[in-house]
């Protein structure tokens, strides 16, 4: 009986110092065994503002678990250690890349080494090409032009619409065109089910969950719970894009007069060359990894976007007048007369704004300067990656004085830095654009700090056409509409890798005047 005392007060005591320390320390409790990932597991729903409340108390914060200790950093000092001082001691690492292997394979996002080098080089090589550029602009420009058509007639029948889903809608049939060069048509005016996009977000949501769940190993092998979904889900992934590989090598084989200019042909095209060891399976790993980088990103941005500037009627009417401004200036330089609309009749409107959308090109577009800000400052505050979690190497220290061990993982947290006083000042919870212009030009911030595409050497490739995407879409929506949040609907992220809303976006549209 003694002795059963003498150990639980050992262990109280033990348990009384921790928790001191702990406090000391500014981070969740880190108790005996299972680490601190109870915590972690029991705000999964809000894990990114849990990290917020961390994080503001201290510029990095280690989170112990049973499989691994997590380290989140937020200072950009830190984060510049990370992504660029000391590139190589933190890859994507075996952890994170057997988490995400069944959904990106090798893709680009998700390899190291030799291997990413010669991805990346490729994937450079052709995002620096006018053509797909000029490629990318039209697409963009006749998807937005579909979604444009959907509300007009949402408007006029005063039905709610659930923007989310029609941009998700959008970037995907968008990035289907652009990666594969083929039409999926989930923007059509029925809004038809999508096979391949329900099975892509099932799966997204899954290997999230992997990062948290020490079960999921034995859950894969037994082909159970969320593991057989993700299983049924890949299965329908895959029959979809290798079924358009093969569509599109026939169609290329048999067509030499073909446009060549989406990503999938091109990567074909180089795969003609033996050394290139360019397979079905690398194309397919290849494929995914952009339509996740194009489409939920992209879309996921559009829905926040759109969301601030339904909440912020200051912003949405500095972004009209200079859509108006803009207009003028390019109908004038065009000598185009703008026609007349009624606001009565769908077809005149329709007609108005396929001449503002000719209007709009990449140089046009670029000079909208209000209108980068308001897309920037939507992802400093609701980044479309979160958190973004790199493998260690080697034992390492932080420039603040954290020692990481090898074999952990080191997380930047680009949803915390955005909300981060030291970072931004005392109104960094605030939704303000003009932060990013300079006498009403825009100027960027280190990419270190404003970490929504990376920075160093992996820094995003597809910046400027997700930019292209977005202001397209928000120039021609936003200068002849205005929206409004349908009541009681409640907005809030779902956590997966890319910061959607859990319930999409209810709204009503109407036209402007």
């Amino acid at each position: 009986m003694g002795l059963l005392m003498l150990l639980l007060c050992l262990v109280l005591s033990w348990t009384f110092i921790k928790t001191f320390r702990q406090k000391i320390k500014k981070g969740p409790i880190n108790w005996p065994i299972i680490g601190a990932g109870l915590e972690q597991w029991v705000n999964f729903d809000r894990m990114h503002d849990w990290l917020v409340e961390y994080l503001s108390q201290s510029p990095t914060v280690v989170v112990p678990s049973m499989t691994t200790t997590y380290t989140y950093i937020a200072h950009p000092t830190n984060v510049e250690h990370v992504l660029k001082t000391n590139f190589y001691n933190y890859p994507k690492g075996e952890v994170y890349h057997s988490y995400m292997e069944v959904l990106l394979g090798d893709g680009i996002f998700n390899v190291d080494g030799e291997l990413w080098r010669k991805q990346r080089k490729t994937a450079s090589f052709e995002f620096a090409s006018k053509n797909l550029r000029d490629f990318n602009t039209i697409v963009f420009r006749d998807y937005s032009l579909k979604l444009f058509k959907i509300l007009n007639q949402a408007s006029f029948k005063s039905e709610q619409v659930d923007m989310q889903d029609l941009l998700m809608r959008m970037t995907l049939d968008s990035i289907c065109k652009v990666g594969f060069g083929v039409e999926i048509g989930t923007l059509d005016p029925n809004l038809p089910e999508n096979s391949f996009a329900k099975a892509f977000d099932a799966a997204n949501v899954i290997v999230t969950l992997r990062f948290i769940d020490p079960l999921w190993k034995i859950k894969q092998f037994l082909n159970i719970g969320s593991e057989a979904i993700l299983d049924q889900s890949i299965r329908k992934i895959d029959d979809f894009t290798y079924s358009v590989i093969r569509k599109r090598k026939a169609e290329i084989e048999t067509n030499d007069k073909i446009n060549k200019h989406d990503i999938l042909s091109r990567f074909i095209e180089l795969g003609k060359d033996p050394e290139n060891n360019v397979t079905d399976k690398s194309l397919r790993d290849i494929v995914l990894n952009f339509v996740i980088a194009g489409r939920d990103t992209t879309a996921t941005t559009l829905s926040w976007a759109v969301y601030m500037i339904m909440t912020h009627e200051h912003v949405a009417e500095k972004l009209y007048a200079e859509l108006m401004s803009l207009e003028q200036v390019r109908a004038k330089e065009e000598n185009m007369l703008l026609h007349q609309y009624d606001a009565e009749d769908p077809e005149s409107v329709n007609s108005r704004v396929i001449q503002f959308a000719w209007l709009l090109n990449y140089d046009s577009l670029g000079k909208l300067y209000y209108l980068h800000a308001l897309i920037t400052e939507t992802l400093r505050l609701y980044p479309a990656v979160p958190q973004d979690p790199k493998g260690i190497l080697e034992d390492d220290v932080l420039p603040d004085g954290t020692k990481l061990k090898a074999g952990g993982m080191v997380t930047y947290v680009p949803y915390s830095m955005g909300r981060m006083e030291y970072n931004w000042g005392s109104d960094a919870a605030s939704f303000n654009p003009e932060r990013w212009l300079k006498d009403g030009v825009f100027q960027n911030a280190s990419p270190f700090k404003f970490t929504a595409f990376q920075g160093g050497p992996r820094i995003c490739l597809g910046k400027d056409s997700a930019y292209l995407q977005m202001k397209m879409a928000l120039a021609i929506l936003c200068r002849f509409y205005k929206f409004k949040l349908v009541p009681g609907h409640p907005v809030k992220y779902r956590m997966m890798t890319i910061l959607s809303m859990e319930h999409g976006l209810k709204l009503t549209v109407s036209l402007r005047s």
